[in-house]
């Protein structure tokens, strides 16, 4: 990913992780084209260090790409949306768009096991919908057992970070207008505006 200076926030990578979990999957397939799966991940960390964790359906050939070439690319998206002119003071100038992004390099291993695909999944539900934990447990063994070989999971050591935070930072004289537009804008918007408060544009 293309990074100016003034868009690179490594520092806000997590964050964007945990608030818009939903990841697009990018690795090879076997005729060396491009292969996106879009799943949610849950990501721990130990100090320093991060672990993304994830699954996807037994049926979904992905997985198997996976486990021929390990190394891929998560993308995940954070708020975006368009930029009109009409925040400038002059009318030299042309649109563009504002948008946050993360893209986590990694190295995926297969998760083998109805145990460990069984917390995995638990860790994606108390991401998600804390309460649903007890209804699983609560679910016929049969029918978890066919769930979890179903699946397929995996977990990713994390090799290389990059986070872009795109808001117009090296043209100040637009900032004023672009956050009161985008304040009284779509959720897109509004979150944008946010954003730009947390950087002090």
């Amino acid at each position: 990913m293309y990074i100016p200076p003034q868009f690179n926030h490594p520092d806000h990578a997590l964050e964007l992780i945990r608030s818009h979990p939903l990841a697009s999957l990018i690795s090879n397939d076997d005729d060396g084209f491009p292969f996106v799966t879009h799943l949610p991940m849950h990501v721990e960390t130990d100090g320093a260090a991060w672990q993304l964790l994830g699954h996807c359906a037994r049926a979904n050939p992905h997985w198997k790409y996976l486990s021929q070439r390990p190394e891929a690319l998560l993308v995940f998206q954070g708020p975006q949306a368009f930029m009109s002119t009409r925040v400038y003071p002059d009318l030299v100038r042309v649109p563009t768009w504002n948008y946050l992004a993360v893209h986590v390099k990694v190295r995926l291993q297969l998760v083998d096991g109805e145990e460990a695909k069984d917390v995995l999944l638990k860790q994606l539900i108390a991401d998600h919908d804390a309460p649903y934990a007890a209804q699983w447990r609560g679910l016929p063994e049969s029918y978890t057992q066919g769930m979890l070989k179903a699946i397929v999971a995996f977990k990713g050591e994390v090799l290389d970070v990059k986070c872009k935070i795109k808001l117009n930072q090296h043209r100040s004289e637009a900032h004023e207008r672009m956050k009161a537009d985008y304040a009284q804008g779509t959720e897109q918007e509004r979150a944008l505006a946010h954003w730009m408060e947390r950087l002090g544009l």
